[in-house]
Order: C-alpha cells, then sequence, then structure tokens
C-alpha cells in the first residue's frame, strides 16, 4: 500500500503529477531553499521511490519504519543532525507519512 500512497501523492515513475500534494510539497520545498529542490530532501526521496516503486522494500512501511532498512538509516542520520529527534517535516516523518497516505505534515 505505501507505493501506492506514494503514487497517489503525485509521485510516479513518469515524474511530479502537476496540481499534485507532490508539486505542491516541491514548490514548498524550492521555495524554502532557494530555488531548487535539495538532493535527499523529501521531494528528491518521495519521486525517487515513487519512481521505482521501492517505498516499502525501502522500509517505509504501514507499521512504521522497518529496523536495518533504507528508512531505518536516513531516520537515524536525520536524528543525530537534529540532537536526537526527527523533526516534523524532514525527511523521514515527511516521507513517512506520505507512505502511509497522509499528507506529510504540510498543509
Amino acid at each position: 500500500m505505501s507505493d501506492q500512497n506514494v503514487r497517489n501523492a503525485g509521485f510516479t515513475p513518469s515524474g511530479i503529477t502537476a496540481g499534485s500534494l507532490a508539486s505542491s510539497l516541491m514548490s514548498q520545498e524550492a521555495r524554502a531553499s532557494g530555488g531548487g529542490v535539495p538532493s535527499g530532501g523529501p521531494t528528491s526521496t518521495l519521486q525517487e521511490l515513487g519512481a521505482k516503486g521501492t517505498t516499502h522494500s525501502s522500509g517505509y512501511t504501514s507499521s512504521g519504519i522497518s529496523g536495518g532498512s533504507r528508512a531505518s538509516d536516513s531516520m537515524s542520520k536525520e536524528a543525530t543532525s537534529h540532537g536526537g529527534g526527527v523533526p516534523r517535516g524532514g525527511t523521514t516523518s515527511t516521507v513517512q507519512s506520505i507512505s502511509m497516505g497522509g499528507k506529510g505534515g504540510r498543509r
């Protein structure tokens, strides 16, 4: 289900769908970073997973993040860089939220 949720949000094998949650997230992220979407951020991570259909196998599952997975490694690095916690709106929380059918902590 997580791969379908990512596609439903607009992250597809053919790119980001116009007018979707994905395009809104991409626009917000580009504005916040001065005009570009940073590598490793929520938009680029979700687009990679949506294009390949590898959300679940990367460790972002409907029951949470799988131990020992790419998602777990990313979460650990993000938490370390933020003093021990994963920030709301960060890469890990956004990708996990959207993979579960949410809006990624964005409005």
